[in-house]
């Protein structure tokens, strides 16, 4: 709804609540001067576009910083599960721009899993207990954040399933160019 508001040019209005004297909608600075009551007026003409990689740069900093880990990954997770969009919703229900599960977000404190501060922050708090749980191993926590920590377990390895080591190679792709252009 905020994209949608802030994408048309509009102009704002600013009314007196009832019982305040009535108020004109522009001034110029000799009526301001000559006693007339100052006015708002808000336009939005245009506004500097921010590149999907980049909105959530603040909060995947902040989240970084909190769980100790490279921006980097938290990045590549993000662009690997949802695109940067934060309103995505999986088929099989997995929510926003890191896509957790709802069970997961709730157990790691995100009430709104659509909400893009409370999803990244989860999100890179699952990614730090995965890889405590795995010793640091990338790799491994990877594909525990994609097919679940149980079935890591279960093989002692990154699962033999086509989906699970193609996201593992795409986000350690994705890490290796990181590195590269820094």
């Amino acid at each position: 709804m905020t994209v949608a508001a802030l994408s048309a040019p509009h102009a704002a209005r600013v009314r007196a609540a009832p019982g305040w004297p009535s108020l004109p909608t522009t001034a110029s600075s000799a009526s301001t001067a000559a006693g007339s009551q100052p006015t708002v007026s808000v336009d939005i003409n245009s506004f500097d576009a921010i590149g999907a990689r980049h909105a959530y740069d603040d909060l995947i900093a902040e989240a970084a910083e909190r769980y100790k880990l490279n921006p980097a990954i938290i990045r590549a997770v993000m662009q690997t599960e949802s695109a940067f969009n934060a309103m995505a919703v999986s088929p099989v229900g997995a929510l926003g721009l890191m896509q957790l599960m709802p069970d997961v977000a709730t157990e790691l404190g995100a009430e709104d899993p659509m909400d893009p501060r409370q999803n990244i922050m989860a999100g890179a708090r699952y990614l730090r207990q995965l890889l405590d749980e795995h010793r640091g191993n990338v790799k491994l926590a990877l594909a525990s954040y994609n097919a679940g920590p149980g079935a890591v377990a279960k093989y002692h390895a990154i699962p033999p399933f086509k989906e699970t080591r193609n996201y593992v190679r795409r986000i350690t792709n994705l890490l290796a160019e990181a590195r590269a252009n820094h």
